[in-house]
């Protein structure tokens, strides 16, 4: 459901069913999805698609993981599924939309639009494999967004948003969105260019993951294996500063990102990604670990998290006598083979431990 200002403006709903059945024929590879699954046409499928892999080149990289590296049930649950989901009416959801844009509608003059989205689903997965792996599960979700754009003295406008985003409906924040949303944009106002140099950069959390992203992607077994990494060769190196310690901790409870297996089936387990400044490990899959003649580990993270300084924000931003505290990225990119970024910014000046001037257009 989407709200603009005093109006509902969009409300969508799908439903869909999908199979992906990946093959293994004669030494060779295929891979099929289709959104038609009665039961009389998937014969056909599946024997079709038996028929188009025998057409395909040889691949001998191709196979399943070892049984042993599957997950195996033992009744645990990480509690990922609302079982209230299907109680919930749809004035609940959209009381929900309209509330969090009337949060700030018309409290300030230069407020040009305010919008809101709200937003649910509810999945589940059943997945098997012809040697030994079999595993079902299900989840749901919650999003509530708010978008302010104000005007300026300028021709820019200022523009932020706020969401929040929960497993469960008595998790989500439901209220204060808006507020914030409307907090954000206020500070931009006045954004300007500062002189270019060398300053410290503070990162704030909320941003952290466009940084943490061509770090992470560089450990991939295809990146890899296509030599297109600057990680290559630097497992039990020192790759950043002793400071940092990265974790891969994929079974908790009522969080995103949360599982028992991978794409693959293979069973997670809670690993070090960066051991201050040491990369630990790399996520190899059974395919990649083929061609690369190297032990496999998991074929992606599941949640991944910093271990915590000692010092709080406040102590960190008076601690900066010249920088700037990055507080959103706008565009940009990354070389994968180098580690080479540039991306645009948006944030504030720091000088002597407070932060003064709105920043925006700079890399």
């Amino acid at each position: 459901f989407e709200y603009r200002n005093t109006q509902l403006d969009r409300l969508h709903q799908s439903t869909e069913n999908k199979l992906y059945i990946e093959l293994f024929v004669d030494g060779r590879y295929g891979s099929f999805s289709t959104n038609r699954i009665e039961k009389s046409g998937l014969e056909s499928f599946i024997k079709e698609g038996i028929v188009s892999t025998r057409y395909l080149a040889e691949d001998p990289f191709r196979q399943l993981p070892d049984p042993d590296r599957y997950y195996k049930a033992d009744g645990k649950d990480l509690d990922l599924s609302d079982a209230s989901f299907n109680d919930l009416s749809t004035d609940d959801k959209l009381a929900v939309a309209k509330q969090a844009v009337e949060e700030i509608y018309g409290t300030d003059d230069r407020i040009i639009s305010v919008s809101s989205s709200y937003d649910d689903g509810v999945g589940a997965e059943y997945m098997i494999a012809s040697n030994g792996f079999e595993a079902e599960g299900s989840d749901t979700a919650y999003n509530l967004t708010v978008e302010v754009s104000l005007k300026t003295d300028g021709d820019a406008r200022a523009e932020s948003y706020w969401f929040d985003s929960s497993v469960y409906w008595t998790d989500l924040k439901k209220k204060g969105i808006g507020a914030k949303a409307l907090e954000r944009a206020l500070r931009k106002i006045g954004q300007q260019k500062v002189k270019s140099g060398k300053y410290d950069m503070l990162l704030d959390n909320t941003t952290a993951s466009r940084l943490f992203s061509p770090l992470i992607g560089a450990m991939y077994g295809t990146a890899l294996q296509q030599k297109n990494s600057f990680l290559l060769d630097k497992l039990g190196k020192q790759i950043t500063s002793h400071k940092l310690t990265v974790m891969d901790t994929p079974h908790i409870a009522r969080a995103f990102g949360s599982r028992w297996f991978d794409g693959e089936g293979v069973a997670t387990a809670d690993r070090i990604i960066i051991d201050r400044g040491v990369l630990k490990t790399y996520f190899i899959d059974t395919y990649n670990s083929k061609k690369l003649n190297i032990s496999p580990t998991i074929a992606s993270p599941s949640i991944i998290q910093a271990s915590l300084g000692d010092r709080s924000f406040e102590d960190i931003i008076n601690s900066v006598q010249k920088g700037i505290w990055i507080t959103g990225f706008n565009g940009g990119n990354s070389n994968p083979t180098t580690g080479d970024f540039s991306f645009g910014i948006e944030g504030f000046f720091i000088e002597n431990g407070v932060a003064t001037v709105p920043v925006g257009e700079m890399n």
